[in-house]
């Protein structure tokens, strides 16, 4: 059976429900209430454990998942998509079983076979039972408690392998409908495995389909980690429409990293649909600058393709969803490091790389500019690099790569940056931080452009708008920022192709990354779905990246 990717999107009546219902779920005008610091309440399991509210290995060391999803239940036949992820760098892969209730039980053969698989190409193996997506409002699913049966009878093939696979429950186990119904089975569930004599950690996925857009994992976080008599328990938010702002990414995994309740971003899409565009940039940066597991959902097979990483299962044909995850800023290749269980890292190396060159800029524009520095040198060798900007006693990361040289983007034009170089070696070590160097971006392009805007359609209160950004340059545009302002009390309330940020009248459009390119004249579409008055008048002026554009 070919899958659509696992998690439903939310309707956009839902959507608007969840400003109404931020009001009143707890946490969401207090998060550091309902999210209270949490500490480990019992032993450590053997193997991968949690402390502090970090994901560590047996022996102490961090680990950080960086890794896909694999339909495995549907396609038993394609194990070697284990080997060719972890060729891709992947250092996890979550795979995807069934309990029986809805689909044909994995065998306790099968899934020890799977196990061995994983281990014999050096990957952390997350196993989730599929059969409970969307329970309370898809009718086939099954029970959280079912999942636990389940596993419980798997125990003899489960036992003894706690360095090397986490068990996900169940996946996305609530739908839309009364999620607060999520806590008391997650819990029961959790005790369950406990008192059943598991040791592994063990993950739980967020009610909503995955999304939590209500905020229930999010508020009962602190309690249903309690539950757990070892502490070894980590939380799984799903990613898709429902985070298609910078802003709400930010503050869901921020909440957690805070309370200090372990977090993974168990699934998350990135190319735009008919519900929105996930913000996988944000997703991805914020995920590295937290040191946050992430899980992008999936290698191959999906009834809808655009969310395939690799197409039919071939590792040489990734898709342009595929290559942005494994080869892309802040990628599985740029940041995936492998359990030390296998070898990875080495947890004897205590010797930091010497200290990178300092750096020196070029190719500058509006926009990016381009870096580059003398390599480090590592008594074992340097694994990676990581790109800082420096804002007086601060600094925020904003690339990482494997050589002396990276590319920083997503600049403002005309404006003065100070960055520095990091390099670290695959045990963790980093250096002293390099000299600075000081870039000052160029002009934005001076009115090499033309915008096209109409709307699509209108309803009472509603309407479906598209803008076409034409390039009328000789030259590529690399990354924008549109802007422009309603005349009659108009709002964005949803937007593919870009991300919107709205004050009063005036909105800012900022490019999602297969949107961020223009080249010389071609043409980028946005569209969006906005609310409106007795009144809808288009826009009259437009700018791109602060310069004034013609109107088409």
């Amino acid at each position: 059976m070919r899958r659509t990717r696992s998690t439903t999107r939310t309707s956009l009546l839902a959507r608007l429900v969840t400003v109404l219902l931020g009001l009143v779920v707890t946490g969401a005008l207090c998060p550091a209430a309902a999210l209270a610091q949490a500490e480990p309440p019992g032993t450590q399991a053997t193997g991968l454990h949690i402390s502090n509210g970090r994901l560590l290995e047996g022996n102490g060391n961090d680990f950080v998942m960086r890794g896909v999803n694999h339909a495995h239940t549907w396609y038993p036949n394609e194990t070697q998509s284990l080997a060719d992820v972890k060729a891709l760098g992947a250092n996890t892969v979550r795979v995807v079983l069934a309990d029986g209730h809805r689909w044909t039980a994995n065998s306790a053969s099968d899934v020890a076979n799977v196990v061995s698989q994983c281990k014999a190409n050096k990957l952390i193996c997350v196993l989730e039972v599929h059969d409970t997506t969307g329970y309370g409002e898809e009718a086939a699913a099954g029970t959280l408690d079912q999942a636990a049966d389940y596993w419980i009878g798997l125990k003899n093939v489960l036992a003894g392998e706690e360095n090397y696979i986490i068990i996900n429950i169940g996946n996305e186990p609530w739908g839309n409908t009364d999620p607060a119904g999520w806590t008391a089975p997650t819990t029961a569930a959790i005790k369950k495995l406990r008192a059943a004599g598991f040791e592994h950690t063990i993950m739980v996925d967020a009610p909503n389909w995955g999304q939590d857009w209500q905020g229930v994992m999010r508020a009962n976080a602190q309690s249903v980690y309690a539950a757990d008599t070892t502490g070894n328990l980590i939380f799984s938010i799903h990613m898709y429409s429902v985070f298609d702002t910078a802003a709400e990414i930010t503050d869901y995994l921020n909440a957690f990293v805070t309370a200090k309740l372990p977090l993974v971003i168990g699934e998350f899409g990135g190319p735009a649909d008919q519900w929105g565009d996930p913000d996988e940039d944000t997703m991805l940066a914020t995920a590295e600058r937290l040191d946050l597991g992430y899980l992008a959902w999936s290698w191959s097979g999906n009834t809808d393709p655009i969310l395939d990483l690799s197409i039919d299962f071939d590792p040489s044909r990734l898709s342009a969803w595929g290559q942005r995850i494994f080869n892309g800023v802040n990628g599985i290749a740029q940041t995936s490091k492998e359990a030390t269980i296998y070898g990875g890292g080495n947890p004897g190396d205590t010797q930091a790389p010497t200290t990178p060159g300092t750096p020196t800029a070029s190719a500058v524009t509006a926009s990016s500019a381009t870096l580059s520095w003398t390599a480090s040198t590592d008594n074992v060798g340097v694994a990676g690099y990581d790109v800082v900007r420096v804002s007086g006693g601060t600094e925020t990361k904003v690339a990482a790569s494997t050589t002396n040289s990276a590319t920083v983007s997503g600049l403002t034009a005309k404006t003065a940056y100070t960055f520095a170089v990091y390099a670290r070696d695959a045990a963790g070590n980093r250096s002293s931080r390099s000299a600075t160097v000081n870039v000052t971006t160029g002009d934005a392009p001076a009115g090499n452009c033309s915008v096209g805007y109409r709307v699509v359609g209108e309803w009472q209160g509603g309407f479906q708008g598209e803008i076409t950004i034409r390039n009328t340059g000789t030259a590529a545009v690399n990354g924008w920022t549109l802007g422009f302002s309603f005349a009659n009390g108009q709002t964005v309330s949803n937007m593919w192709g870009g991300t919107p940020t709205q004050t009063g009248a005036a909105v800012s459009v900022a490019p999602a990354s297969y949107t961020s390119t223009i080249p010389a004249a071609g043409s980028v579409t946005v569209g969006f779905i906005g609310t409106k008055g007795a009144t809808n008048a288009a826009p009259t002026a437009f700018t791109l990246s602060g310069s004034a554009c013609t109107t088409a």
